[in-house]
């Protein structure tokens, strides 16, 4: 497995930034058995997710990564956990939010889904 921390931060650039500009485009990221936890409220599969992520109440986003910590989640597949917490700019808010999300990167023929 090449280096965690390199891959943390490959996905985590990728997603926030897919997420700021384009949340449809993080739909590949997901698969039918995913799941995305929002709010204490669980989503499960790739269209499910979009949908809320598509449908968040604000247009502008800005993800600030205060830490991104990886290790490996699995002894027998390559798998990754990736924790981020950091702050939250919405919209033309000035206060910013606090935020963390944790991500289970499983490969997937030389990538990976969450």
């Amino acid at each position: 497995m090449a280096d965690i921390n390199t891959i943390a931060k490959q996905f985590v650039d990728f997603y926030y930034q897919t997420f700021a500009g384009n949340r449809t485009g993080l739909k590949s990221l997901y698969r039918d058995h995913s799941m995305l936890t929002f709010e204490g409220t669980p989503i499960q599969g790739a269209a499910a997710i979009a949908e809320k992520l598509e449908g968040l109440p604000f247009q502008k986003v800005q993800h600030k990564i205060t830490t991104l910590d990886a290790q490996p989640s699995s002894p027998s597949v390559a798998s990754l956990l990736v924790s981020v917490t950091g702050l939250l700019l919405v919209d033309d808010s000035e206060n910013p939010l606090n935020f963390s999300q944790v991500f289970q990167l499983i490969p997937d023929g030389g990538t990976y889904y969450v």
